[in-house]
């Protein structure tokens, strides 16, 4: 069993535990975790299972294969979430919420040839393009809904 690690929002009226999270963050430059966000999407995997959330949590059903979730007080994005698909079951929850993102490292870069121009990530995280990553992914375009 890993170490417990807590989380929370900028209000601190969400906490989430966790004794699952992944020590590997990835990155994503689709356009939906573009829209959400505002720019790259962070997240560190853990199994829902063992994911524990109290505080006033909203959720968006965002594609027919996730929904994603942020704080209803403070608006702090808090996780994306398979609802189904092979990935049913995992959390992909926001880095920030944790101190020091977790002490996760930047593993993978999804869509990376969709990063807006003069965009990098440092490092040397494994890049995949749109086209890898939807041979082999469940997705959804802009405007698909659930």
């Amino acid at each position: 069993m890993s170490e417990t690690r807590i989380g929370r929002c900028l209000c601190g009226e969400v906490r989430i535990e966790t004794d699952a999270l992944s020590d590997e963050l990835t990155a994503c430059h689709c356009l939906l975790c573009t829209r959400w966000g505002g720019g790259v999407q962070f997240g560190i995997e853990a199994e829902a299972a063992r994911v524990h959330v109290t505080g006033p949590v909203k959720t968006h059903r965002s594609s027919k294969l996730a929904e994603r979730a942020w704080c209803d007080t403070c608006g702090s994005h808090l996780w994306f979430r398979y609802v189904e698909g092979p990935d049913e079951g995992y959390f992909e929850l926001c880095p920030g919420i944790f101190d020091n993102a977790g002490d996760a490292t930047l593993t993978l870069v999804n869509y990376a040839d969709q990063a807006p121009d003069g965009w990098s990530l440092g490092g040397t995280p494994r890049r995949i393009t749109k086209d890898e990553y939807e041979r082999t992914h469940a997705f959804l375009s802009e405007g698909e809904t659930p």
